[in-house]
């Protein structure tokens, strides 16, 4: 197995919607995990976001604002935390998985600005299982959500759209795909990095040629990661 992935961090945020610019954390989920996939550390939280959660965002996550509101701590104490929690384990050289890391690592910077936290710089390495899979198995059908690469690469994901399951499960995909796929993925995790930077990229550009003979001549995709 390539060596970046014996011991991962795992990181996932569930939000008052998909919009980074403007939506809010409600809990997050940092992890580390083993090379087995055993979780090592664990810490969680749930955030009042200070705003409604939209009534379709409860329906994906299972959090209302009345329960947030209640139980949840303040936004820029939780955004601190979670902060400090990736940067950690950063500094420490461990890789961070983040499953569609740009929607999870964006929303954080800007949350992040907006409670004048000073934001991850730059955060590397970073592990994300979706453009790493698109790019080694590309012509696969079907979709490439997190539960499909679940079933794809044989990991158990227990109560999708919970912070702590996704992140686990995202994680244990991405050394999933480090076995599998060992013969093609570099085992330096700088070098993992800097493909997938230009295989996101390359993505986005396949996926916004597509949008646009098809359904939208003005679409466009944003290419970033794993920031955008």
């Amino acid at each position: 197995m390539s060596s970046w992935s014996d011991t991962l961090a795992v990181f996932d945020l569930e939000t008052t919607g998909i919009d980074v610019e403007a939506c809010r954390i409600v809990t997050a989920t940092v992890a580390v995990l083993d090379a087995d996939g055993t979780v090592l550390e664990r810490l969680d939280w749930l955030v009042n976001p200070g705003i409604e959660i939209p009534v379709e965002a409860t329906r994906v996550h299972g959090i209302s604002t009345d329960h947030a509101t209640a139980n949840g701590c303040a936004p820029l104490e939780g955004v601190a935390e979670i902060v400090a929690a990736v940067r950690g384990h950063l500094g420490r050289g461990i890789p961070l998985v983040a499953y569609n890391a740009p929607y999870d690592l964006t929303l954080l910077n800007r949350e992040s600005m907006r409670h004048g936290i000073p934001p991850l710089a730059g955060p590397s390495p970073v592990i994300d299982p979706l453009v790493i899979d698109k790019a080694v198995d590309r012509y696969r059908k079907g979709k490439r959500t997190l539960e499909a690469a679940c079933a794809e690469y044989g990991v158990t994901l227990d109560g999708a759209h919970d912070s702590g399951a996704d992140a686990i499960a995202a994680g244990r995909v991405a050394q999933a795909i480090a076995r599998r796929h060992a013969g093609v993925l570099p085992t330096a995790v700088d070098q993992l990095h800097a493909l997938q930077v230009e295989w996101c990229r390359q993505q986005a550009e396949s996926f916004q040629e597509y949008m646009r003979r098809v359904r939208d001549p003005e679409f466009v995709a944003h290419g970033g990661w794993p920031e955008r």
